[in-house]
């Protein structure tokens, strides 16, 4: 699934997560499943904080590895940065919702403590 963003490719909403299912045994977990925050950035993104981890953090021997200057590379890690960040504010205003539906008696307390364990 190198491709999940986490985006419709077609209409480019949020997706979501309703079913995971064991390849060995059958089990299957149906309910909404949040996709994690690294997983929602590109592909590149992704790759990028990647090699970034691989080379501890070095944007010095990352630079010199992609042969692409450092500020280019500072710019980038800045982008995800600021993506992963708006990726943050979306999880909370989504735990508000999760204790917005429980005080309003819209969501069961179980439900609500599994939902916002999964985050």
């Amino acid at each position: 699934m190198k491709n999940l963003t986490g985006k419709c490719s077609y209409c480019g909403d949020e997706l979501h997560i309703e079913r995971l299912r064991c390849k060995g045994c059958g089990i299957a977990i149906e309910g909404e499943i949040q996709i994690p925050r690294l997983a929602r950035l590109s592909a590149e993104d992704r790759n990028f904080i990647e090699l970034f981890v691989r080379l501890s953090g070095s944007l010095k021997a990352m630079s010199k590895q992609l042969g692409i200057s450092y500020p280019t590379m500072r710019n980038r890690l800045n982008r995800i940065i600021e993506l992963l960040t708006q990726e943050i504010s979306k999880d909370q205003e989504y735990r508000k919702e999760i204790l917005d539906k429980l005080d309003r008696g819209e969501m069961k307390a179980e439900e609500a403590i599994k939902l916002l364990r999964d985050l």
